[in-house]
């Protein structure tokens, strides 16, 4: 059997240089990787990812604990797991799914954390015991990754009021979280900017709670209007609403979206939405959490990825 020695000697390279190739790829050049792994290849070279883990006293497990009902985000959180099943299989780790009631079930190395509120951090998120990355931003000093929820808002806002519209009516979901306190923000600021008066409606993230809110708006003098939602599935009950009183999409009413994970294309018409690079995001979540184990939980901060305006039928003619 092939050993780590072996490998170094084929590729010509140190003992060092090999291990970080295979415990740290992102660090080495694609020359060098290519080499080693080519050397690797050639001697049928299969490094035991599990006695270094038993050596480094690790798991090779990574929780994902999810903090709400999955059911209101379904494809969302199916591009989130994409995202950090790739990654986490790049560097030979499990991805062990859990919840509130099963989160101490099994040890870990570290924890990505999304679906919290505020009153889980007290109860759950202070206590985990292993180092903690948050999938959406927050105000208590964890690292997280989300994406600017603010601009993104701004994007789609610009964008019904670059249409000529003036009557603008914002649908966010009822909840005292920073990332729909960010967005609220967003459509106040661009409608201020533009001189005109914002309109805030809240709700469950349901597409039948926004029906029944666009109705209730539009029932009796529609004219001619935009509503900006602070989801997919809030505009898809914002479309059906519209068709169900006889108004067209968008020559009556112009909607918009956000997330654009799924939902946004399997409306009718396609939804004009913000698109969050959630897999992307996913990815970056695994990999700061992996520095963090490294680091014995050090500090790293926040990464903020940038969002994209997709302009479809719900908005364009």
């Amino acid at each position: 059997m092939a050993t780590l020695s072996d490998v170094a000697k084929k590729a010509v390279v140190s003992k060092m240089t090999v291990s970080r190739v295979i415990n740290h790829p992102e660090k080495v050049s694609e020359e060098l990787k290519n080499l080693v792994y080519s050397a690797m290849k050639e001697l049928n070279y299969v490094p035991n990812f599990a006695a270094r883990a038993l050596v480094q006293n690790r798991t090779q497990v990574i929780k994902l604990l999810i903090l709400e009902e999955m059911d209101t985000t379904e494809p969302y959180y199916m591009n989130l797991l994409s995202g950090i099943a790739i990654e986490l299989d790049k560097h030979h780790y499990a991805l062990q799914l859990v919840t509130r009631n099963s989160r101490n079930v099994g040890d870990c190395d570290g924890v990505i954390v999304t679906g919290m509120r505020e009153s889980d951090y007290e109860h759950i998120i202070d206590k985990l015991g292993q180092p903690v990355v948050l999938f959406g931003q927050n105000t208590r000093g964890y690292d997280f990754v989300d994406v600017d929820n603010e601009k993104g808002m701004r994007l789609t806002t610009q964008h019904v009021i670059n249409l000529g519209l003036k009557k603008i009516l914002f649908f966010g979901i009822d909840l005292n979280e920073p990332f729909m306190h960010t967005r609220v923000k967003g459509y106040e600021k661009t409608m201020y900017d533009h001189h005109l008066q914002p309109h805030l409606f809240f709700m469950k993230n349901s597409s039948h709670a926004a029906q029944k809110e666009t109705i209730n708006q539009l029932a009796d003098d529609p004219g001619k209007i935009a509503i900006v939602c602070g989801s997919d599935r809030l505009a898809v009950g914002v479309v059906r609403a519209a068709q169900s009183l006889g108004l067209r999409v968008p020559d009556d009413v112009a909607v918009t979206g956000f997330d654009g994970v799924f939902l946004d294309r399997i409306s009718n018409p396609k939804l004009t939405t913000v698109r969050q690079p959630v897999i992307e995001m996913g990815q970056e979540c695994v990999r700061m959490l992996l520095k963090k184990i490294d680091l014995d939980g050090g500090r790293l901060g926040s990464h903020i990825f940038q969002p994209e305006l997709i302009v479809r039928e719900s908005t364009r003619r």
